[in-house]
């Protein structure tokens, strides 16, 4: 299946003002912080819990809850009992992040389509190596697919960045049995694509020592990162996929190579790139954010029909 690609995507006229002024004020935010790679990842973690840094404060927030099962555990946004599922990978290397943090952003998505929003929670590298994220990504999968606690209905997967690429991971895995995915600013090659490998020092959010250093937590062999690179899969016969990214993002080649492969090999593919957009463009109460949003919730409104 083919996808659509807007050329006015990639120049430098289609970056709006506001977007223009926001990268500028991040750039002026984060030029006095260290790289995100020279910190530890305990002291990283325990100021985005207190919600200091550079990203908006997103939860814990009231309306969502955990939901504990024999493996693990998932932060539930309620839907509507029955619609489906969607089961959220949150992103932060593999290394940062929790459930909780996204608690505003996934309750939006169960406002939007009604299914239920489960944000699992994984254990975190460089504590615990690979593949203990995909460990738990797995367990939570097979228990809302086999025990299905919200009720009948379609499974979807999402996640950003490395969720991005656990949630890929997770729909090679369980093909057939997934009805969609969202597949927002991946990381698809664990030995870097061009983009990622050529972007340098320079920071928006990701550089290319923050990505290393990300996949070195992981401690992987080279046999090991080919095998977990989704971008080397073979992608016969899976479901409808959505893939975001931004044009100012390292890991802009990730989704538009791991796009263009999805529709090569015969699935539904939809692709919206978004101009002088950075890493984690979502986050931010900008416009393209709210293009972003409004983009994944019709993506999948329209997928569940």
């Amino acid at each position: 299946m083919s996808i659509e690609i807007d050329p006015d995507w990639f120049v430098d006229e289609a970056i709006t003002e506001e977007t223009r002024a926001f990268v500028a004020r991040f750039v002026e935010q984060v030029s006095n912080l260290p790289p995100t790679h020279t910190i530890p990842p305990e002291v990283t973690r325990k100021a985005r819990d207190d919600g200091r840094g550079v990203f908006p404060s997103a939860g814990p927030d009231d309306g969502s809850h955990w939901h504990e099962f024999e493996n693990g555990r998932l932060r539930i946004s309620p839907g509507i009992p029955g619609r489906g599922v969607y089961l959220h990978v949150h992103g932060g290397g593999w290394t940062l992040g929790r459930p909780a943090h996204y608690d505003r952003l996934n309750q939006a998505i169960a406002a939007k389509t009604g299914l239920t929003v489960a944000s699992v929670e994984y254990r975190l590298a460089p504590e615990h190596p690979w593949p203990a994220c995909l460990e738990d990504c797995r367990s939570a999968a097979v228990h809302l697919i086999g025990q299905k606690p919200f009720g009948e209905g379609p499974l979807f997967i999402g996640g950003e960045s490395a969720g991005g690429h656990l949630a890929a991971l997770l729909g090679l895995e369980l093909r057939g049995m997934v009805a969609g995915l969202c597949l927002n600013y991946g990381i698809y090659d664990l030995d870097l694509t061009p983009s990622a490998a050529q972007w340098g020092s320079r920071s928006l959010v990701l550089s290319t020592p923050t990505i290393q250093w990300f996949v070195g937590n992981l401690a992987m062999n080279a046999e090991a990162r080919r095998a977990a690179s989704p971008l080397h899969a073979d992608l016969a016969g899976l479901p409808a996929a959505l893939f975001q990214v931004g044009t100012f993002d390292p890991l802009k080649d990730d989704t538009l190579m791991m796009a263009a492969r999805w529709a090569g090999a015969g699935n539904e593919t939809d692709l919206a790139v978004y101009p002088g957009g950075i890493h984690v463009l979502d986050a931010f109460d900008i416009e393209i954010a709210a293009q972003f949003h409004a983009r994944q919730a019709a993506f999948l409104n329209r997928v569940l029909g």
